[in-house]
């Protein structure tokens, strides 16, 4: 039983890059795993990724890079203000200045850095160091 598909995609990413596997399968789909996706791409975490459609809800094939040391969901999922960024990132992230925090805000799925410079908070989602 799925409780947490962004929970069970990331960890599925996690437990892939940690056997040293050089692709992965996420299922089930959704528009918030793939804009997690596409984050992660652009900041050199995963490499290309690719929407598999097998008639249900879908699956991502996801090529590896071997760039993730630990990734995870945030739960619950805190609302943030922009000058709460800094708390935030002590509480999950190792260094400053080491790793992602992701947010889902009004201008769609952003790093914690993007929503500094646009000056926007939102909702924590995930993190990714």
């Amino acid at each position: 039983m799925l409780n947490d598909p962004l929970a069970d995609a990331l960890s599925t990413i996690k437990n892939a890059e940690l056997r040293g596997m050089e692709k992965c399968m996420i299922h089930p789909s959704s528009k918030l795993i793939g804009g997690i996706l596409t984050l992660l791409k652009e900041k050199g975490f995963v490499g290309n990724f690719e929407f598999i459609n097998d008639g249900k809800s879908g699956m991502f094939q996801v090529d590896l890079i071997g760039n993730i040391n630990n990734c995870g969901v945030i739960k619950p999922r805190y609302p943030i203000k922009l000058r709460e960024m800094e708390k935030w990132e002590a509480r999950y992230l190792p260094a400053r200045d080491f790793g992602v925090l992701i947010l889902t805000t009004t201008e769609g799925v952003i790093s914690h850095d993007e929503a500094r410079k646009k000056g926007i908070g939102g909702k924590l989602l995930a993190y990714v160091y």
